[in-house]
């Protein structure tokens, strides 16, 4: 059913003080409430409730603030750090991590934005305010093209046009929407508040997993946008092939976060079963050699997820480093080595990570028989889940791009919105 839910009411503009940087710190800190979210993950999940409380209780306690820089107040954690962070968020509940993914990509995106609106922003982002998003159309606009628009009035700019994939926006205060340049190819971005006149928030996401993501349609008819809510978006710029990758990371970190979940599941199961088969060994399944691989198996998918995703990170780092002794160049020639390297670095994730935590939940089911598939466990979630999310990006094509890089020496293209495909004779 298609319902239409109230945004979160702007935060008040006092700023909290900043959290630490380091992983172990921030662990200390957030782990309370990952445990509290982990705990309810399945009744959500059951009951289909959006996990408005959750979602709070990590605002209020500072987890949209991570990548603001020190310079601005904030704590300043590296990609690493967060995405370890995110790791340990998306095995306690993948729907509450992934819905971050727009927050924590906005706020990485004010790195390579004029100082007035990184600090418009970054003051902002410091009094608890979290930022959705809403790009991608359902149909209509020819690839790399939008219908959405920002046009110009007596009043100032309006947004108007309809996105249907709005992951986060129901959750947070602001949406930064992908609207079209002039009508042409390219885009640029709004960011509008979420309870602004004009403005739709539909929560009629109907995928088979990552179900609580508030991932629906969101309808803009003629929102005003504010002058620091226009953001100009250069294709191949270090701010678009640093955030291109960085959106990426988060779906790896998410997946490698459902390997965790599906090796935590397997490892209770088994160390809580009496039962076991007649053609068996007669002994109990946490001494049975063939279960224990079993879990085994698991377990190092979950390692190799993790251990790619970190790895990525840090590549990563080294780019947004790059970018910034470069003094943030606006203009694709300019680019850094080091920034491409981190689109380069998540393409190779794409296609290991997501066949690591697919199987890491298939495999679950390998360890006590029938009686996982119960609803009552819902240990189907993990696979729906990272299903889910592996469809985010094709691995044929990740693969294709990765292997004209290494023959040919060609950086992956990043496109400025998906849209319908033109046929073959149109492209030559």
């Amino acid at each position: 059913m298609t319902t239409s839910l109230p945004a979160a009411a702007a935060p008040a503009p006092a700023r909290r003080p900043a959290l630490p940087s380091d992983y172990p710190s921030l662990r200390a800190h957030f782990g309370p409430i990952f445990e509290r979210i982990a705990e309810g993950a399945l009744e959500r999940e059951r009951e289909r409730r959006l996990p408005f409380d959750e979602i709070r209780a990590l605002d209020e306690a500072g987890w949209g603030t991570l990548r603001v820089p020190t310079s601005y107040g904030g704590p300043g954690a590296s990609i690493e750090t967060t995405t370890r962070l995110l790791v340990d968020l998306a095995e306690a509940d993948s729907n509450v991590a992934h819905q971050y993914r727009s927050h924590l990509g906005f706020v990485d995106s004010l790195i390579f934005q004029p100082e007035r609106v990184r600090t418009r922003w970054y003051e902002r982002i410091l009094a608890g305010a979290t930022v959705g998003n809403a790009s991608t159309e359902k149909g209509g606009n020819r690839l790399g093209t939008l219908q959405t628009v920002v046009t110009d009035g007596p009043d100032g700019p309006r947004l108007t046009g309809t996105k249907f994939y709005s992951t986060g926006t129901i959750f947070a205060d602001y949406t930064r929407v992908s609207a079209a340049v002039d009508g042409g190819d390219g885009r640029r971005f709004a960011v509008v508040a979420t309870d602004a006149d004009g403005v739709e928030i539909r929560d009629d996401w109907d995928g088979f997993g990552q179900k609580l993501t508030g991932t629906g349609t969101t309808v803009f008819s003629g929102v005003a946008v504010e002058e620091d809510g226009l953001l100009d978006r250069v294709p191949r710029s270090a701010d678009a092939t640093h955030e291109a990758a960085y959106f990426q990371l988060i779906l790896l970190a998410v997946l490698a976060g459902i390997a965790r979940a599906a090796r935590r599941d397997a490892a209770a199961l088994v160390a809580g079963r009496a039962r076991t088969f007649n053609t068996g060994l007669g002994m109990p399944f946490r001494e049975d050699p063939l279960i224990q691989e079993a879990v085994g198996r698991i377990a190092a998918k979950a390692y190799s997820a993790e251990a790619i995703v970190a790895q990525t990170a840090r590549v990563l780092d080294e780019g947004v480093a790059a970018a910034l002794a470069a003094g943030r160049p606006d203009s694709a020639e300019e680019t850094p080595r080091e920034v491409h390297a981190s689109e380069i670095a998540v393409e190779h994730a794409q296609v290991s990570v997501p066949e690591l935590a697919l199987g890491a939940a298939q495999d679950l089911f390998l360890t006590v028989g029938a009686s996982a598939t119960s609803v009552s466990k819902g240990l189907d979630r993990h696979w729906r889940n990272a299903q889910t999310v592996a469809t985010h990006n094709p691995i044929a094509f990740r693969a294709r791009a990765i292997g004209d890089y290494w023959i040919n020496g060609v950086l992956p293209e990043g496109l400025n919105a998906i849209g319908d495909a033109r046929a073959a004779k149109e492209n030559r």
